[in-house]
């Protein structure tokens, strides 16, 4: 029993776990990280502060994924977010959900 019970726990947190894992394998593999850090400003701003400004916005995620691939200037200050055509339209909706989720 407490095997079956340890089973359903492990796969109850993998299931929990499994996509923001996945979504930030793919924050990596994207190459964000030249310019972003989850908790510190760098080029860009951090995800936190990212997701902070973007709390309770129900259109967020996809504004920010429309600038994933376009790029934009202004919002954090002077520098610019170069376009990343190279990230295909899901996988932008799945960064933005991802940064969206940073708490």
């Amino acid at each position: 029993m407490h095997k079956v019970l340890a089973l359903c726990v492990a796969s109850g947190y993998l299931l929990s776990t499994g996509p923001a894992l996945a979504d930030e394998a793919l924050f990596k593999k994207s190459n964000c990280m030249a310019c972003h850090a989850v908790d510190q400003k760098r080029v860009g701003p951090a995800l936190k502060d990212v997701a902070a400004k973007y709390s309770g916005d129900s259109g967020a995620a996809e504004r920010l994924a429309k600038k994933i691939k376009a790029g934009g200037s202004g919002v954090w200050g002077q520098m610019p977010m170069p376009p990343q055509t190279q990230v295909s339209d899901a996988d932008a909706k799945a960064l933005a959900e991802y940064v969206l989720s940073i708490k």
